[in-house]
């Protein structure tokens, strides 16, 4: 028993780095960070998606632990859920691509005789002025709330390794480690992409990585549905 209570947090914090780096994550996040303003708006994106993701995962906990019986059940259901992260992530591109692409107006005004134009871009893209009233971090606590639905073999396995412990609390205090190794992850990969968009401020850059990270979505999002998504660290470990 106690080195089930000493294993137990540090195999929680490892799966739950792990689990920050899951493909669809990876994807769906970085559609946000490329918005972000400074470091501490990073910080607040990825934490609200961790959140959201923990929100889910705590109740599913309580499912399984309640209903013992079901874990392989609950398991073909949460399966089944990857599709509403599909959809999702197709979503999110498209959105993403619609918000990152420049549009610019030409003016002309007429003073007296003499009539003279000017141009602006807006600064939120397609969206317009409606970009102006999206929070981002209250769009990730949602996100991380469906990504927390989806198929989780990470938690699953916490589930299993914390039937060792043998309480609710002991395996809640395991998911809670659990996000804070989602966090951390997150966090690390969002300050790893938006530091070099933040350092040198080139509109160009920000106008790529919202292309290519809008493209990946969907391009991911209909490989989910084909059947075909892959973890990252499945490829550098397998």
């Amino acid at each position: 028993m106690e080195l089930s209570l000493i294993f137990f947090p540090i195999l929680a914090l490892a799966l739950g780095f792990k689990h920050a780096y899951d493909a669809d994550h990876l994807i769906a996040v970085s559609n946000f960070l490329t918005r972000s303003k400074n470091i501490a708006e990073t910080s607040r994106m990825t934490v609200s998606w961790a959140l959201g993701h923990m929100a889910t995962a705590a109740i599913i906990t309580v499912i399984l632990f309640t209903i013992a019986t079901a874990v392989e059940s609950m398991m073909g259901i949460l399966g089944q859920l990857e599709l509403a992260v599909a959809f999702m992530l197709i979503g999110i591109g498209a959105v993403s691509i619609i918000f990152g692409t420049p549009v610019t107006h030409e003016h002309s005004h007429t003073h007296g005789d003499s009539a003279h134009s000017h141009t602006h871009t807006h600064r939120y893209g397609g969206l317009g002025i409606l970009g102006k009233k999206v929070h981002f971090h209250h769009q990730l606590f949602g996100v991380g709330i469906v990504h927390g639905l989806a198929s989780n073999d990470e938690l699953i396995a916490i589930f299993v390794a914390g039937l060792g412990v043998g309480s609710l609390q002991m395996l809640l205090g395991g998911v809670a480690i659990f996000t804070v190794g989602v966090m951390l992850g997150m966090t690390l990969f969002g300050i790893a992409l938006t530091y070099p968009i933040l350092k040198y401020g080139i509109k160009r850059i920000q106008f790529a990585v919202n292309m290519v990270t809008g493209s990946l979505s969907i391009l991911y999002g209909l490989m989910m549905i084909a059947g075909l998504g892959f973890n990252p660290f499945d490829l550098v470990l397998g």
